[in-house]
């Protein structure tokens, strides 16, 4: 399960880009309740979205030629520069960094041997997200890839991650966990790409009340509904949406949450 205890390999923070933060702060606001703090003047414009005062993500306003909107994954390393190096000798790149973030940890963000966009937050002062796991903030995390094996092989490497075939309706799951940690500290998994012309990416599931009424009311915000929803037996109910500027996150009720 996805907590705040981080552990090396565990997620432990997420942002996204757009190109008008106001806007996004408006969706994300009426769809989870954010409200939108700045970092200051000397953090370029980022901020932390948080819930009854407490941080679930962070976000920024994007300048044209700096890449597509949307949702960064991260990932907690003790040291980013030697997993930055690690996932470059497993034939990921270096997209940015690595660099201190006026003290409060060290980030880099790199793409895997697929091209996946993914995140290293080495803790200062920040630790990462306050809260996880709970209505409005993240609770799983799940790379779309186009080969399981070698995604499982180039995360093994680089963060130590583990994975296990869990049953699932209609198959086998890919789940995913910290390496040693076992199955219980499992945070996300792997799935193939639905379309093989599609971009690998990391989507961030986010737990809701009730997924059907988050999928009505990011449609009348503006968002666009990617899959619609639908009941998992044992897992819950999800759907995958896209914000008003393309980014990709999913919504779900999971099984037995607060029942």
């Amino acid at each position: 399960m996805l907590t705040t205890d981080f552990v090396n390999g565990a997620p432990n923070w997420l942002d996204i880009g757009a190109p008008d933060i106001d806007r996004a702060c408006s969706f994300y606001g009426g769809l989870f309740g954010w409200r939108f703090r700045s970092a200051g003047p000397d953090a370029g414009g980022y901020g932390f979205f948080q819930l009854d005062g407490r941080t679930v993500a962070g976000g920024m306003q994007t300048a044209p030629g700096q890449g597509p909107p949307s949702w960064t994954l991260y990932f907690r390393s003790e040291d980013a520069r030697a997993t930055a190096e690690a996932a470059q000798q497993a034939h990921g790149r270096l997209l940015f960094g690595p660099v201190d973030v006026l003290g409060q940890g060290h980030m880099t963000v790199l793409a895997d041997q697929a091209g996946a966009t993914f995140g290293i937050w080495q803790p200062g002062e920040t630790r990462g997200v306050d809260v996880a796991n709970a209505p409005g903030a993240l609770c799983w995390a799940e790379l779309h890839t186009p080969d399981i094996a070698a995604a499982a092989a180039f995360y093994h490497r680089v963060l130590d991650l583990e994975t296990s075939g869990v049953p699932f309706p209609g198959g086998t799951y890919t789940s995913v966990n910290p390496g040693g940690a076992g199955e219980d500290a499992m945070f996300g998994g792997m799935v193939p790409l639905a379309h093989p012309e599609d971009e690998p990416y990391w989507l961030p599931y986010f737990e809701v009340e009730d997924t059907d009424a988050v999928v009505a009311e990011a449609r009348r915000l503006g968002g666009t509904l990617v899959v619609p929803p639908a009941t998992v037996e044992r897992v819950g109910r999800m759907a995958t949406l896209a914000d008003p500027y393309g980014a990709r996150f999913a919504v779900i009720r999971s099984a037995g949450a607060r029942d």
